[in-house]
């Protein structure tokens, strides 16, 4: 390999491959000293080829892709090599040894990345038009006629509608998938070789899933560009990926091509992560310390009805001159003692008001909600307060439902003070370190604060918070979204011995099918505010009624990448 100096920048003769990762390193700087994010990597990134990074959080898998631009912080110390293929040119770059300026030339037009977040990315006070040209005046361009043309073009590319129109609008004017789809637009318009996604789709339903994956193969077959994707669902990469690199803390355990990760593992952390994929079908069966099968005492269609609704509707009024919105349209449905309900359906279909208007947290705009015996609909504050002891709520995000300023001990004692079951924290202490020990929280960590424990850690003390008054309700809302698969597994394993054993009524909600389907006893699927089917588990997951739940399953990925084709078909034939 042969190297050359042209205008400042290192070049080597390129080999085949798009990009090559050589013995990387990097480490940070802290207070407590230097922390080695990842540990001597190497792998490769073919031509016009998707290959996809899997681990847990804290693996290094976004560190790895940052470092490919050089994209890190100042406290940040690299070593190795990371080179990468002029697109239209017979060298190549080596990254690291970059100034600033040739950095800034080569991000966007040589390798564009795609954030998690699309509302970290997009600007609220410009256009998407202008936020998108902003990235082609910075390399050159400043025609505004071909300016405008070029942004039109591209959105239409990602599927935009009414593009000429829409480039005009303001990032708030979008959902989240079509935000999603412009920050794919941005890192597209300058045709770069290469495109770092972040976890594109983490928080997506299944369906704008679909079709962001499907965007990332037009990069890929269209504009002739490789994909990195980063993600921890193996469904995902089932889907997309033609290589696969595992990651665990910091080291690359496995590569391979995509069938071969999937069924011929050879790693136990490979086959460990595959383990804890939930799939459709596979019922949760957890086992005791003595290898028992945990099962509930009672059978819970003998018991009796905690949650009726009946012709239930919730409207939202509307604001400046808009017309009000009903988010919850005449729907009925009975949650039992001991029952666990899943409700699912995508964002913005009325899930999550549902469930806020049983906790009491929503008024009820027209017909019957039933709560434990109090009716929802018109009630007054002083008829519900001695209910909500009786009812938890676990929250999807729970690093924004604790306290920031106070300890684990005093969130989790914070319910059992307001309802006077203690009258303080100190006095609550022991009863505070049961519950932790019940979700598998060591004590030690009552005096440490929300920041201090990873995700998975804060959804179990959320959890404990939550069951803290032995409520006979729980109302869990998304509630292993944002987990990874093995943390998530441990945090389901958890709630159903929960649900064994306290015997409380549940509404889970999630548009993950697969979670709701190792849980559930019955489902409901919402779209558009109202039920379109409803009935026991099994039957709604093998034999779906409604076209809408069809296009659910069949828009999820499996961990399977020969029957996640045959997947795609399905879903293509139902679009």
């Amino acid at each position: 390999m042969s190297e050359t100096q042209q205008g400042g920048v290192t070049l080597t003769t390129p080999h085949g491959n798009l990009a090559d990762i050589e013995h990387l390193s990097v480490s940070f700087m802290t207070d407590a000293g230097s922390i080695k994010a990842i540990d001597d990597i190497s792998f490769t990134i073919p031509r016009r080829t998707v290959v996809g990074v899997v681990g847990e959080s804290g693996s290094g898998k976004s560190v790895t892709a940052r470092s490919i631009i050089k994209l890190l912080p100042e406290t940040a110390t690299t070593s190795g090599a990371v080179y990468l293929s002029v697109r239209n040119d017979e060298h190549r770059l080596d990254m690291l040894s970059l100034s600033g300026e040739q950095l800034r030339q080569a991000r966007g037009s040589e390798a564009a990345m795609v954030f998690q977040e699309p509302n970290a990315v997009l600007n609220p006070v410009y256009t998407i038009g202008w936020q998108i040209e902003e990235g082609l005046r910075a390399h050159g361009m400043h025609d505004k006629r071909q300016l405008r043309a070029k942004a039109i073009d591209i959105l239409e590319k990602v599927g935009i509608p009414e593009a000429r129109t829409r480039v005009d609008y303001y990032p708030h004017q979008f959902s989240g998938g079509q935000k999603q789809r412009i920050v794919i637009a941005m890192a597209l318009v300058l045709n770069p070789g290469l495109i770092l996604a972040d976890e594109p789709t983490t928080a997506l339903d299944v369906t704008v899933q679909a079709e962001i994956l499907d965007l990332l193969r037009l990069a890929r077959d269209e504009f002739g560009a490789s994909v990195l994707i980063i993600t921890h669902n193996m469904g995902v990469i089932a889907d997309i990926a033609d290589q696969v690199v595992v990651m665990y803390r910091g080291h690359v355990v496995e590569q391979g091509d995509v069938d071969q990760i999937f069924y011929r593992p050879q790693h136990p952390y490979t086959k460990s992560l595959l383990a804890a994929v939930p799939r459709i079908g596979q019922r949760l069966v957890v086992h005791d310390a003595s290898g028992a099968v945990v099962e509930r005492k009672d059978d819970w269609h003998t018991q009796p009805v905690v949650v009726e609704a009946k012709g239930l509707s919730i409207t939202y009024p509307g604001r400046l001159m808009q017309p009000d919105f009903m988010a919850v349209d005449g729907v009925d449905f009975t949650i039992r003692r001991s029952e666990v309900l899943g409700l699912v359906g995508e964002s913005g279909s009325g899930k999550s008001t549902t469930g806020r208007a049983i906790a009491g947290l929503q008024k009820v705009s027209s017909g019957s909600l039933s709560v434990l015996g109090v009716e929802m609909n018109g009630v007054r504050e002083r008829v519900f307060a001695p209910k909500r002891a009786d009812i938890g709520f676990v929250f999807q995000d729970p690093g924004s439902s604790f306290n920031p300023l106070m300890t684990i001990a005093q969130n989790v004692a914070e319910p059992l003070i307001v309802h006077h079951a203690y009258s303080s924290v100190a006095d609550a202490a022991d009863y505070v370190g049961d519950l932790l020990e019940m979700v598998q929280l060591p004590r030690a960590y009552m005096n440490r604060f929300p920041h201090e424990l990873s995700g998975g850690q804060r959804q179990r003390a959320s959890l404990a918070r939550a069951l803290a008054l032995k409520p006979s309700l729980l109302i869990a809302d998304e509630p292993t979204s944002a987990l990874d698969v093995s943390v998530q597994a441990k945090v389901l394993e958890l709630f159903k011995t929960l649900q064994a054993e306290i015997g409380f009524a549940c509404l889970f909600i999630t548009h993950d099918l697969a979670v709701v389907d190792m849980l559930a006893d019955r489902i409901m699927v919402m779209h558009q505010g109202r039920i379109v089917e409803h009935g026991d588990a099994d039957d709604i997951m093998q034999h779906p009624g409604d076209t809408y739940t069809k296009r659910l399953l069949a828009s999820l990925p499996v961990p399977d990448p020969r029957e996640q084709r045959e997947h795609r078909a399905r879903l293509l034939a139902l679009s």
